[in-house]
């Protein structure tokens, strides 16, 4: 028996989403680039996923370009509008509980002497927008915040995030990659300039994601070469996967309110049943209204993160740490210690990400086993012993 509870890591690709993907690998394998019948189906297969894409998050088609990912999507738009910009000024204000695709994007920014700005966050992970708008400067030029966190599910006022960049007329790109295909997005609503997003976090394949830009800013090229996404990131399109994508938006958009209700159900049994059954727990996702439905972050004091998640697997239970780009770390998880949590609370967290193929079933299960793992690694604990 395995539970797979890491969602947020990634997630498995829907069998309508392998479906569709399916004929673009051996039957309709034509180069879209092509001016023949075979590659011009194969291009329209593709502009029905980009519109799909654009529909999900309230733009226009051309405004959406295909990447790699959320990690390429965010280090483009960062750094394109860094190059971009240079002459206007080279101040960048984010957050200290970015994922590392920005915070490492903006580490290698300094070192071109640009200047950064973290905001700090509050016991829950939200900024605050008095701060954010004392931050802004004349030489400011970008706002990078991320919609949803990776770690704890909290969601950032977004809307209010982006009124205050325009009104101050200063760029704003939000890393949505947890967030889209999980809750409402909207980017003119929201006055979201740009907009990261990754396939893989909503049942579509790995190794595809999309940028949104807004019309009327131009965007320096990522990759030079041919004609590919504008001109602006060139090489044949990952067509399979660009396809798959679009059918995975438009099924999580189509589902969103009823799976995103079911889902926020199964995490708030599991976060109270952990929280009732465990002693010296502590909640990290935020009891605010504004969080991922799927995202249940807790640290179980004096026993390490690692081996809850090793004894976990043993009985077939599959979750994190915190982000999957750092489970190989000993430190502990950035984010938690923003949040203000001393290091040895930190190292004992462990996060389950639940999305629509999570079963009520799977919930009690770990609420089974999770409070016998504990209790075993407490009683070899010289902390919990030392208590």
């Amino acid at each position: 028996m395995r539970i797979y509870a890491d969602n947020a890591a990634t997630t498995k690709v829907d069998k309508r989403v392998l479906e569709k993907m399916m004929p673009f690998f051996c039957e309709m394998y034509g180069n879209p680039s092509s001016v023949h019948s075979a590659g011009q189906e194969v291009k329209a297969a593709i502009d029905e996923a980009r519109q799909q894409v654009a529909d999900a998050i309230g733009c226009e088609s051309k405004e959406i370009y295909f990447t790699a990912g959320g990690s390429e999507a965010d280090n483009w738009a960062i750094k394109g509008i860094a190059k971009k910009y240079a002459s206007k000024g080279k101040h960048i204000i984010s957050t200290k509980i970015e994922h590392h695709a920005v915070l490492h994007t903006l580490d290698s920014l300094k070192k071109d002497g640009y200047e950064i700005t973290l905001l700090d966050v509050d016991s829950e992970g939200f900024i605050n927008l008095e701060e954010l708008e004392n931050a802004i400067r004349p030489d400011t030029i970008l706002i990078t915040i991320m919609f949803a966190n990776n770690e704890t599910g909290v969601m950032e006022p977004i809307a209010e995030i982006g009124k205050i960049a325009k009104e101050h007329k200063v760029l704003f790109h939000t890393d949505a990659v947890q967030a889209v295909g999980h809750v409402p997005v909207n980017v003119k609503e929201m006055n979201i300039d740009m907009l990261s997003m990754s396939a893989h976090k909503f049942n579509a394949p790995k190794g595809v994601g999309a940028l949104y830009v807004r019309k009327g800013i131009i965007m320096p090229n990522l990759i030079d070469g041919g004609g590919q996404e504008k001109g602006r990131r060139a090489g044949t399109e990952n067509t399979a996967a660009i396809v798959g994508m679009g059918e995975a938006i438009k099924i999580a958009v189509e589902n969103m309110e009823e799976e995103s209700k079911k889902v926020a159900y199964l995490r708030d049994k599991l976060l109270n049943g952990l929280m009732e059954k465990i002693p010296e727990c502590k909640q990290n996702t935020p009891k605010s209204d504004k969080r991922l439905p799927g995202i249940a972050n807790l640290s179980l004091k004096y026993i390490e993160g690692e081996s809850i998640l090793l004894m976990m697997d043993i009985k077939g239970i599959c979750a994190s740490s915190g982000s999957a780009c750092t489970s190989g770390s000993l430190d502990p998880s950035h984010v938690l210690l923003a949040l203000g949590l001393d290091h040895g609370t930190a190292h004992g967290s462990v996060r389950f990400s639940l999305d629509r193929f999570n079963t009520e079933e799977e919930v009690d299960y770990i609420l089974e086993e999770l409070p016998k793992i504990a209790e075993r690694l407490r009683e070899m604990s010289p902390l919990w012993n030392k208590r």
